[in-house]
């Protein structure tokens, strides 16, 4: 088995707390040489500053090679393409670009009066400044707002039309699920190599049940089983492990060859995931916070 590329999504601290869970979790994947990481925007917007604060201490301080999220949401053309400007400024190269949540109450995107309709728009804007390597966001299983599956196949052309480099798809819990995907984008005329699959190592299993409802993301029967039994007998941490470990053992036994790790800041399985997959600490890294 070829050892994966691999990326991390960390979040902003909102709290003194969360900040030292967020280096602990930098110093803990640090060396295990990813590609590159990402800092999450809230929904709606909400961690717009933390999110812009977090991407330029850890681009300065940690060695790291960081992605900021970008998203459309509340803001004008040029408030959002001004914090972009800042990104640029501060040395960071590399975008998340999203349309984004819509606000807590609010049951869907309605875009800015002066802003981006929509990630296409957003993606074309920041492609045409030349400063950034541009990522942004796809489904395998249809996102809730999707006519259906091909409508996402669709939009993802749209956006790596518009410039986009490469995109990390949402998580899901079985390899078929990435591969349909994949064979869907091909016949639509997206290279595969530009599909990153985005893998979530499951820390709670409740929290990552009403996380993939609300995105869409099919549940199979066989995972809420496995949990329920090994709830019962203490052993959640180690299915999870072993459940994540096979699900990237197969995507890269089909040819995948970068892997984007959603941590939720909580960086032990994570590692273990990477432990497995024969990815080894590399020592000489250095000035990680």
């Amino acid at each position: 088995m070829t050892s994966p590329e691999i990326s991390f999504e960390f979040f902003p601290p909102q709290s003194l707390e969360a900040s030292f869970r967020l280096w602990d979790t930098v110093q803990t994947l640090a060396p295990l040489d990813p590609r590159f990481v990402s800092v999450t925007y809230g929904a709606g917007g909400t961690t717009r500053d933390l999110t812009r604060d977090a991407v330029k201490t850890l681009h300065s301080s940690s060695g790291l090679n960081v992605a900021a999220h970008l998203t459309c949401v509340d803001a004008s053309r040029a408030e959002t393409l001004e914090i972009a400007e800042t990104f640029a400024d501060a040395g960071v190269s590399e975008i998340v670009a999203l349309r984004g949540d819509p606000p807590k109450g609010s049951s869907q995107f309605v875009p800015h009066p002066d802003g981006f309709a929509n990630s296409v728009e957003l993606i074309e804007a920041l492609a045409a400044t030349g400063k950034f390597t541009l990522r942004v966001g796809a489904y395998p299983d249809p996102h809730p707002e999707a006519a259906n599956a091909q409508a996402d196949v669709d939009w993802l052309k749209r956006k790596l039309d518009a410039g986009a480099d490469e995109a990390l798809t949402q998580f899901f819990f079985e390899p078929e699920t990435f591969l349909r995907f994949r064979d869907a984008c091909a016949k639509a005329g997206i290279d595969g190599d530009k599909l990153v699959p985005g893998i979530l190592p499951i820390e709670n299993w409740k929290g990552a049940r009403n996380f993939a409802k609300r995105c869409g993301t099919v549940i199979p029967a066989w995972v809420d089983d496995a949990f329920a039994k090994a709830a019962r007998d203490d052993r959640e941490d180690l299915l999870a492990t072993a459940i994540c470990s096979e699900l990237c053992s197969d995507l890269l036994d089909e040819g995948v060859k970068k892997l984007h790790f959603y941590t939720l800041n909580r960086p032990e399985l994570t590692r273990d995931v990477c432990f497995a997959l024969g990815l080894t600490p590399n020592i000489s890294l250095e000035n990680v916070a």
